[in-house]
């Protein structure tokens, strides 16, 4: 049997040993715990938890979590990600409230909001990252937004509204190369989610747009480079790049664990491409260290800007 037919059955494959690079402590801070407490008291879901993310302990600890909205029950079925696949629940009225609540309570000056696929709602959930948004907005107004969203299933009018409620960061992942999204993104299309980020693009210049990958599902470094090069015809910002970690046997295997030197020259790589930001590192996700690096995006920019102006006296 083929690997493409052993993931899609589900059927369990060994773990390689995880080098010592990725090992990360358990969570045991009082903030840590905090944390947990006011997403319970809020009803709010978090990637952190649902993605089994290595890196709570450490963004718990300092009162970072990015909020999963539109509930923890996801329409689709990808062969890395640990969120529960089957039929959501209807979506939460309450839910932009709640999420602004515990913006002002954790004293975010920036915060990531993410969703699970919502492939059933009209307009796939786009209407709920506007809502919270707006509730952002109005009660956090010097908080910055990052949203990481899904392709929203190519659903006529879905982007706009979302764009039009300027997020200062757009993000939308494209996860892997080409080649291995049947087995690895199976429900989605690799030129839809780069048309996707280069549109936003179109609408509004002035919103940073991000992207990221995993590696270590069997991608060779040609193809990562390649992706690079898509990212920059779509006019990407920011790109992330981070170890692929499997959640559960019963998801796609690690392939390979990079070492660290590798990233190192992935990034130098990304940048002599043109990215303004590039964080790429063993342990590095979308939301990791969001906030400190949306403010070194935001200088690049303006030392981007401010070369331009110099080119042109």
């Amino acid at each position: 049997m083929s690997k493409i037919q052993s993931i899609r059955r589900g059927e369990e494959q060994p773990y390689l040993r995880k080098p010592p690079w990725i090992r990360v402590k358990a969570p045991t801070s009082p903030a840590f715990a905090e944390t947990r407490r006011l997403m319970r008291e809020l009803k709010l879901n978090t990637v952190c938890e649902e993605a089994a993310c290595p890196n709570i302990g450490e963004c718990w600890a300092n009162k970072h979590a990015t909020v999963l909205i539109l509930g923890d029950i996801c329409t689709r079925a990808c062969a890395f990600c640990n969120i529960k696949t089957g039929r959501p629940g209807a979506v939460d009225v309450e839910e932009p409230a709640h999420v602004a609540t515990a913006c002002q309570e954790m004293g975010l000056a920036h915060i990531v909001i993410t969703s699970v696929d919502r492939d059933d709602l009209p307009d796939g959930g786009a209407g709920q990252f506007v809502r919270v948004i707006e509730e952002l907005r109005a009660h956090s107004p010097s908080t910055t937004i990052e949203i990481l969203t899904p392709d929203f299933r190519n659903k006529e009018g879905a982007l706009e509204p979302v764009v039009v409620a300027k997020p200062d960061v757009f993000n939308h992942n494209l996860e892997t190369v080409p080649r291995l999204y049947p087995t690895i993104r199976p429900g989605a299309r690799y030129y839809h989610s780069l048309k996707l980020l280069d549109r936003v693009k179109d609408m509004d210049p002035s919103i940073f747009t991000k992207s990221g990958l995993m590696v270590g599902l069997g991608e060779e470094r040609r193809e990562v480079y390649e992706v690079m090069d898509d990212m920059r015809s779509a006019r990407i910002d920011f790109l992330t790049i981070g170890q692929y970690l499997r959640p559960t046997p019963r998801h796609a295997p690690v392939e390979r664990y990079v070492p660290p030197e590798e990233f190192e020259e992935m990034e130098r790589m990304a940048r002599a491409k043109g990215f303004l930001m590039v964080s790429a590192t063993p342990l590095t996700r979308s939301s990791y260290h969001a906030g400190r690096d949306f403010e070194a995006l935001r200088r690049a920019r303006e030392a981007q800007l401010a070369d331009q102006a110099s080119a042109k006296i």
